[in-house]
């Protein structure tokens, strides 16, 4: 490979990587409510308290992103898109999740039941100006490059 490429591929790299977590043009459309504490334990991670970001922007998977216990781990991008009442959603707020329970099992009722996700409170209060029982969102799995 001659030089040129070899120093332009970390570049292409990264930019890739980049466009992952800041571009969510493409996601699938969803509904999302909020679950309070307590969360443990989950049905991903038992009672392991590592298993929660430090960010606590985390969240419970419904049926349709539970993929029979799959999606424990998985990141997901998420942004409000629009609710019952004006000015609920963030503009142009996206976070990032991490699976870590499923919606159905989790130990705190959900604000809304059957939805797509259910985030923590510090992730629904990331995306929302307004609390609410559920909102629609627009969400992307994160895939690792590496």
């Amino acid at each position: 490979m001659d030089i040129k490429k070899r120093l332009l591929l970390p570049f292409v790299c990264y930019f890739l990587s980049v466009s992952q977590f800041f571009h969510v043009g493409h996601g699938d459309v969803g509904t999302a409510a909020q679950y309070s504490p307590p969360y443990l334990p989950t049905a991903c991670f038992g009672e392991d308290q590592t298993q929660f970001p430090s960010s606590n922007l985390f969240a419970a998977a419904g049926d349709g992103i539970w993929d029979n216990g799959a999606s424990c781990g998985r990141q997901y991008l998420v942004r409000c898109i629009s609710a019952s009442q004006p000015g609920t959603c963030v503009p142009d707020q996206t976070i990032p999740v991490k699976i870590v329970d499923y919606a159905p099992t989790a130990l705190s009722p959900p604000s809304a039941q059957s939805t797509t996700i259910v985030l923590s409170e510090t992730a629904f209060g990331g995306i929302t100006n307004i609390p609410m029982d559920s909102i629609n969102i627009e969400f992307q799995q994160l895939v690792s490059l590496v």
